[in-house]
């Protein structure tokens, strides 16, 4: 079993240890982490997060556009880590998820997600 460090910069820099097999959503709330969820097959996005470092498999996920990708954002009800990650959670992570299309329209490009193409390093 491969596990890695996932760490909540928001609260605290508190640290959990997750399989690398398992949806981030189901290790953290075993582990006692209040987080909220919808769908649980990536359809929402209820239960986003925003990555900060590392880097996650969320190939499963069809909610986010290629913006939100872009700028780290992560469904953890179908993202495993794929290495030790740092994550910011709940509405005060959302800072750049939501924005208006009538005062920023997206562009071509940001509409909707490639399969979830992982971030570029």
């Amino acid at each position: 079993m491969t596990t890695y460090t996932v760490t909540i910069a928001n609260r605290d820099n508190a640290t959990y240890q997750v399989d690398a097999r398992r949806p981030l959503l189901d290790a953290l709330r075993d582990q006692g982490v209040d987080l909220p969820y919808g769908c649980k097959y990536g359809g929402c996005i209820t239960c986003a997060a925003k990555l900060t470092d590392g880097q996650v498999d969320q190939r499963r996920q069809v909610a986010l556009n290629n913006r939100q990708i872009a700028e780290g954002y992560v469904i953890l009800c179908v993202a495993r880590a794929t290495s030790d990650i740092t994550l910011e959670i709940g509405v005060e992570s959302h800072d750049r998820l939501y924005r208006n299309p009538f005062l920023d329209p997206l562009k071509p490009h940001e509409l909707k997600a490639d399969v979830a193409a992982p971030k570029e390093t």
